[in-house]
């Protein structure tokens, strides 16, 4: 199985300049917990994530002004990515090894094209002994930032 069969695609993103009033809103619009950050809404070329975890511990607990703080100030641009032809048992290794939630797809231009969370892989995954294993992995402590 190939990781575009059980990506969310298209996901909503927002560029560097989105206040983070107004991605904490899409998150709870649309009730999700990650956006991807994009260069331009236009090339939707992957720059970085924020989550709603980026928001409460980057800027909320260091007193930053969500109206005037963009994403750009606090989103992680060290992002783990997979293609869309990428195996889901790839991406899973992926998700487990760097302990993510979630998973940003890309295209051969590093265009956004969907996202697959922890939940698309129990709920896709053929073999539900390796899907157990990938999020027993994910949620290992470690302290690494949840993407």
């Amino acid at each position: 199985m190939k990781a575009h069969e059980i990506m969310s695609p298209n996901p909503t993103s927002v560029t560097p300049d989105t206040s983070l009033v107004d991605a904490a809103r899409l998150m709870k619009d649309e009730n999700i917990g990650v956006i991807p950050v994009v260069d331009s809404l236009d090339s939707r070329r992957l720059i970085g994530v924020v989550t709603d975890r980026d928001i409460a511990v980057r800027a909320v607990a260091e007193g930053r002004d969500g109206s005037t703080t963009s994403v750009g100030h606090i989103m992680t641009s060290d992002v783990r990515t997979s293609g869309p032809n990428d195996s889901v048992n790839d991406v899973m290794a992926l998700m487990g090894r760097e302990q993510i939630r979630r998973v940003p797809i890309v295209d051969e231009r590093g265009a956004l094209v969907g996202i697959i969370a922890q939940a698309d892989i129990v709920l896709e995954a053929k073999d539900d002994k390796k899907a157990e294993r990938t999020v027993e992995k994910i949620s290992e402590p470690s302290g690494k930032h949840a993407q």
